[in-house]
């Protein structure tokens, strides 16, 4: 038997569907952690794959790829080095299954599948994978592993179930979505798990961007004595091992590494970097096409397009109207000089005077209105699309969940793009986001150090310029109330009387709820972006567009 065990925590990016990339990924974390002496180098859930993989595992050709992948890291492991505990989708008896499969001295040397599949929020597994048996203990060089895949450690039935079979180690391979608070979430449940079972426990999560989903990492190792034994960073691919020794009859790990979790706004930002650096690259776009208005919304999508990407592949473009004032030519300038940022200048004036005189006779006793400022909002994102075109670049729009949420926002026109890093960012978020920036650069961050944006920028009163002396407030209730109410009715499902009850007022609320509801037609046609906070528009949160529902009535 023996006393002592070196296990690798391996935070790995892997890409949808490039299942040859993915498998060259785990053998150089498996690499990295051989030289460190490590048994067993653990892996985050369908790593083999990459997560989400949706429909795709719907395809025998697809799986059958993943079966060959899996089988040459079995191989792999015939060298006496590092066994591997690896997530994919796995065929058994005829039923397809998101399994966790342990890989040793040149053979799969077992196979759990995952039990508890959810079927919330961006998660439809049931959809796809069938629930496997309530598992067993595996051995392992003389230790018996508790494998889980990542549900099975939210509720206490799987961990029984492990205890009961003589686990001694309980290890959580995990595709965990970042969401604001998530850590403490996850640190919390995985706690639970281990003061039920009197069993330490490894969580290994994975790392990087997938559409609108980003992973942070963030492992960790708990003892039995519900200590933080081992942190590992979050954001940054990294292969972690800690050192296990059996003592008075079971399992502890000594104290690892403990890096720095981020959290609060730094974690958000981190969110934002990760999913457009790996939405770009993974994509093969050569950079991003930014419309830079002189607002802090598009001042903090370029400031961050510049950390993940590098200044030389961001482009951006002023596209002044007669209603721009100097104060946003200049902001708009000051912005691209901080962060290194190529600035382009096209007026949009030309085409409206020619979409004056194509609609002359069609508008004919209209006073302009909407039709007007919604044709500026459409000039300028013919004017990007025509810079992606020519540069083979992806657009970037640049609202934020709060106008998204009101419909604040032009189909075809500010909304043109291909990916938004403000989807699901409130705009108070924004704000908070500018200010924390300036004071900090995050340490994998492409950008300069010191001031990015401007103060002008976060100071002055956000404003569309579409019409003269136009402000957001002309319309829309003042940000920190708007986006306390959009708090109460998208992230927690408030009726108006709840929403009343938190302090707001009813009339507010109801016009808010209005605006809501109307603006699901613009959601649907929305490019992806980072998810944020617990409930994103898009599958987090599904309503119907023809909706005669309301309680604002």
């Amino acid at each position: 038997m023996t006393d002592s065990l070196a296990i690798a925590l391996a935070q790995i990016n892997p890409t949808v569907g490039d299942i040859d990339g993915n498998v060259a990924r785990i053998v150089a974390a498996r690499d990295e952690a051989a030289g460190d002496g490590a048994d067993l180098v653990v892996c985050g859930e369908l790593v083999v794959c990459g997560y989400p993989p949706e429909d795709l595992v719907l395809k025998t050709a697809f799986l059958d790829h993943v079966e060959a992948g899996v089988e040459g890291l079995a191989a792999a492991t015939a060298d006496g080095g590092p066994a591997l505990l690896v997530g994919a989708p796995w065929r058994v008896d005829g039923r397809l299954h998101n399994a966790a499969l342990l890989l040793e001295d040149g053979r799969i040397a077992a196979v759990r599948l995952k039990h508890d599949l959810p079927n919330y929020g961006v998660f439809d597994e049931k959809r796809l994978f069938a629930a496997g048996p309530l598992p067993a203990a595996v051995d392992f060089r003389g230790a018996r592993l508790g494998i889980m895949v990542c549900e099975d450690m939210w509720t206490p039935s799987v961990t029984a179930a492990l205890a009961r079979s003589g686990a001694e180690i309980l290890v959580v391979i995990n595709g965990s979505p970042f969401e604001m608070d998530k850590v403490d979430v996850r640190f919390d449940l995985a706690t639970a798990r281990v003061a039920e079972s009197g069993l330490p426990l490894v969580y290994v999560n994975l790392l990087g961007g997938q559409d609108e989903l980003v992973f942070d990492g963030a492992s960790f190792v708990i003892g039995a004595d519900r200590e933080l034994r081992v942190q590992a960073f979050s954001w940054r691919p990294r292969t972690v091992v800690s050192r296990w020794r059996r003592a008075d009859g079971g399992w502890q790990c000594d104290a690892g590494p403990m890096e720095p979790r981020a959290e609060g706004v730094e974690a958000i930002y981190g969110a934002m970097i990760t999913g457009l650096r790996d939405y770009v690259d993974k994509n093969r776009f050569p950079g991003v096409v930014i419309g830079l208005s002189g607002g802090i919304d598009s001042a903090l999508t370029a400031v961050v397009a510049v950390d993940a990407l590098g200044a030389d592949r961001v482009h951006c473009v002023m596209m002044p109207s007669p209603y721009t004032s100097d104060e946003s030519l200049e902001d708009a300038s000051d912005v691209a000089r901080l962060i290194g940022a190529h600035l382009d200048s096209v007026s949009i004036e030309p085409a409206m005077g020619a979409f004056d005189a194509m609609l002359a006779d069609a508008l004919a006793g209209a006073d302009g209105g909407v039709a007007a400022e919604n044709i500026q909002a459409r000039a300028r994102g013919m004017v990007l699309m025509a810079l992606s075109n020519r540069l083979g670049a992806m657009v970037l729009t640049t609202g934020n969940k709060s106008e998204m949420s009101v419909g604040y926002a032009t189909l075809y026109g500010d909304m043109c793009g291909g990916y938004s890093v403000l989807k699901d960012v409130y705009k108070t978020t924004v704000f908070a986001l500018a200010r924390w920036r300036n004071q900090m650069r995050p340490a994998d961050a492409l950008g300069p150090d010191g001031r990015v944006v401007p103060e002008r920028v976060i100071t002055k009163p956000p404003s569309a310029e579409l019409k003269p002396n136009q402000t957001d407030q002309d319309t829309l209730p003042p940000y920190e109330v708007l986006d306390g109410i959009l708090k109460c009715l998208v992230e927690d499902e408030c009726s108006v009387d709840e929403a009343v009850g938190r302090g707001f007022d009813r009339d507010v609320v109801r016009r808010v709820w209005r605006m809501l509801d109307r603006a699901e037609y613009k959601r649907r046609q929305a490019p992806p972006g980072v998810k944020i906070t617990y409930r994103a528009f898009g599958r987090d949160r599904r309503y119907p567009i023809t909706n005669g529902f309301t309680d604002a009535i």
